[in-house]
């Protein structure tokens, strides 16, 4: 059997999405003279979920993600959000003052809203912004229970609605649209112009560590079935929902008993010119009961390669492929006796979630059309396509007061010599991507960290009005 020669790397990026191009370009930035590459299953690079149509778009800053305040009185985890957004921006403006990034690719001030109905939303709506409003990061925050300030605000959603129903809504100007497949190019560019490579239709199948601590990831190409082998000092698995699967096959110990649940999702999109000039906004609504985090309805303002769009959604989809693009073997390829339990248990735990889900799936066009219509009572249906969007895959965690539990979020494992490392779970991790990967580097490279890195890393992000950086 004919061998192939190992590429050598310093940092192996497996995945071609806005996480391996955010570390990517930050290796690159500080350390020009290492070898990175970045490798992809596909034939290019932001197809899953960084792409446009595959996400929100919504620059998560807790403006307007009722899911982050279950308790209207905690603003915690709202306010952490908040912060690691505004580092991200902080990081993409001064790639921008270096001219590296141009920002009307990828970033679009865009206000985002709150809307609720009824007494009961209306009351929990007005306590959040009492506890956001007194945090300085939530300063610029609206509350409005008037219909006519709330039509001016949004005008879709208040258009043909009767007034005998309480509403209220909360307004942060300050808030973004955000194309992470643009995004994910640009960075992508910033590593390739630094010398870094990038090498697409490359499926990996292997991953074992050798006696010298190097990693050996080996696999086929998917344009010609060729072989492929790298050597690489450090890996990083930015795979998406295949990542579990990946760093199982590397044996990764930290990973243990974890597991996956594949969600997809759908959009309803308009891209009537006469419609989508008459909303510019993220209006969220709450959760139904028992639906995951990434299901909160919204009727977001999208503009993707410098047209705009409508979106409403997402209505859950189901399959048991991991990545859009994947194949329906992908879940069951995660499946390991030591994690059966874990995923039993969570399941057992969300009811509410799995009946959520059959109600989603058996809601013909006609009941999604009225869903729409919740929020922008004059939609007409024939101005709105129905299109796929991403898959995703919520994290499952061992627990040892539930046996398992279904995980909001991301989590980044590294191994314990910091060789390898990856990132677990779903939203809002693109636009958190920046305070992930700065975590990446500490815990994955202390020493470069400590002497150089920390260093050119606090100027970069040091405290700055990053609005006339990224032209909002």
């Amino acid at each position: 059997m004919n061998t192939v020669e190992p590429d050598v790397a310093d940092v192996l990026l497996i995945g071609g999405g806005i996480m391996s191009a955010t570390l990517g370009a930050m290796l690159s930035v500080l350390e020009p003279e290492w070898r990175i590459m970045l490798i992809e299953r596909a034939s290019d690079i932001a197809t899953e979920s960084s792409g446009p149509w595959n996400n929100a778009g919504t620059g998560h800053s807790g403006y307007c993600e009722l899911n982050y305040m279950p308790d209207p009185a905690d603003g915690a985890a709202a306010t952490e959000i908040a912060k690691q957004f505004q580092l991200s921006r902080r990081w993409w403006a001064h790639l921008v003052e270096q001219g590296l990034l141009d920002p009307a690719t990828f970033v679009h001030g865009t206000p985002h809203m709150d809307v609720v109905f009824g007494d009961h939303d209306v009351a929990y709506l007005r306590r959040r912004f009492e506890t956001l409003s007194a945090d300085p990061l939530f300063a610029e925050l609206e509350f409005s229970d008037d219909p006519t300030t709330i039509a001016r605000w949004a005008p879709l959603v208040m258009a043909g609605r009767g007034s005998e129903q309480p509403v209220a809504a909360t307004r942060h100007p300050g808030g973004t649209d955000v194309d992470f497949g643009a995004l994910t190019r640009g960075l992508t560019r910033i590593l390739a112009s630094n010398g870094g490579e990038i090498r697409l239709n490359h499926d990996v199948r292997r991953l074992a560590q050798e006696p010298d601590g190097t990693w050996l990831v080996s696999g086929r190409r998917t344009d010609s079935r060729n072989r492929f082998q790298f050597r690489a000092r450090h890996v990083f698995v930015g795979a998406g929902g295949f990542a579990l699967h990946l760093l199982q096959r590397a044996h990764l110990p930290e990973v243990r008993g974890y597991g996956v649940l594949p969600v997809g999702a759908a959009f309803l999109r308009c891209s009537r010119p006469d419609v989508v000039a008459q909303h510019d906004a993220k209006v969220y609504g709450q959760a139904a009961i028992g639906a995951p985090p990434m299901s909160v309805p919204h009727l977001d303002k999208r503009v993707v390669d410098g047209e705009g769009y409508l979106m409403f959604g997402p209505y859950a989809t189901f399959s048991t492929k991991l990545l859009k693009g994947g194949r329906l073997t992908d879940f069951f390829t995660t499946l390991r006796w030591h994690n059966l339990h874990v995923l039993a248990a969570a399941a057992a735990q969300s009811l509410p979630l799995v009946r959520y889900l059959i109600c989603e799936l058996l809601t013909p066009r006609s009941g999604k059309i009225k869903q729409l219509q919740r929020y922008y009572p004059g939609a007409d249906p024939q101005d709105w396509e129905l299109v796929p969007a991403g898959q995703r895959a919520q994290l499952v965690t061992p627990d040892a007061e539930r046996i398992g539990a279904l995980r909001s979020g991301t989590e980044l494992v590294t191994s314990a010599d910091g060789t390898i490392a990856g990132l677990l779970g779903a939203s809002p991790g693109a636009s958190t991507a920046v305070p992930i990967m700065l975590d990446l580097l500490q815990r994955c490279f202390p020493e470069q960290w400590t002497t150089s890195w920390q260093e050119q890393m606090n100027g970069a992000l040091h405290d700055r009005d990053t609005a006339p950086a990224l032209g909002l």
